[in-house]
């Protein structure tokens, strides 16, 4: 019985190992002074991060990256939103069509949207684009944001809103000033889901940057085929820690709604 307890968590510690060693050597190769990717390291510098912040091109794509994310976030967030309430207040058998439609960018290979959208946008010259990665990366956000409000929605009292109404509060009025305030923990944390989709996606960007909306992970992709320059393991780095320190936040916000949720109760 004492084995059997013991061999669980070792197997767990050795599954979680697994997954993160390459996270922990990324994260030491970034402080290498070597010219070239190298472990262990044969001392240690900043020399790759002076190098990240020092060059034109990885901060044009880095700003790029930030200034697409923040706008799939600000529409996503808007849309998401707006679909998750009215998929809420559906017919059951409408709700589960409209419901799988939303979410089908979340089922569907990330290729074969790759290929849809580039088809599509083609057409309408918009490849090499930045406003194309937007709205492309919207359609992949936006299922997020409609997840995570969606489970919002569904600990709020529906007759909460109809008591707004009866005394007087128009839809909108409603929706403002009763509804959105108990959803909105979940609309922060699809917001927060949404910018690291676009942040850190890559398929997509492949096919529509083209050589002029060049976004971060499409310039990692090149470093890695042309050039193999260490410097890509200060901005993995560097991206990864932007990446823990959101989703920590996307935790933070669902613990601390479900504490006050549960105090309400």
């Amino acid at each position: 019985m004492i084995t059997a307890r013991l061999l669980l968590p070792a197997f767990v510690a050795l599954i979680l190992l697994f997954l993160a060693l390459p996270i922990v050597l990324v994260f030491v190769v970034s402080f290498s002074t070597a010219a070239y990717l190298t472990f262990p390291p044969p001392a240690y510098g900043l020399r790759w991060y002076e190098s990240y912040f020092g060059n034109a091109d990885w901060l044009q794509s880095t700003w790029l990256s930030l200034w697409v994310a923040v706008a799939v976030v600000t529409l996503s967030t808007t849309l998401g939103t707006l679909a998750a309430i009215g998929v809420a207040r559906l017919p059951n058998a409408l709700r589960a069509m409209a419901t799988g439609l939303i979410l089908s960018p979340m089922i569907v290979p990330g290729i074969v949207v790759a290929i849809g959208i580039y088809y599509a946008y083609s057409r309408f010259g918009l490849i090499g684009s930045p406003m194309a990665i937007v709205l492309a990366h919207t359609c992949l956000a936006g299922p997020f944001v409609v997840t995570s409000v969606s489970a919002s929605l569904a600990s709020v009292d529906p007759r909460l809103e109809q008591a707004a109404l009866s005394l007087g509060a128009t839809p909108a009025g409603a929706l403002r000033q009763v509804t959105l305030p108990l959803i909105l923990p979940g609309v922060a944390v699809g917001a927060l889901f949404a910018f690291i989709t676009s942040f850190d996606e890559l398929i997509v960007a492949l096919f529509l940057s083209g050589s002029g909306a060049v976004t971060l992970p499409r310039r990692m992709y090149d470093n890695l085929r042309f050039e193999i320059d260490p410097t890509i393991a200060a901005v993995a780095t560097l991206t990864i820690v932007l990446t823990v320190l959101v989703l920590g936040a996307a935790r933070l916000l669902r613990s601390r709604f479900e504490h006050h949720r549960q105090k309400r109760q």
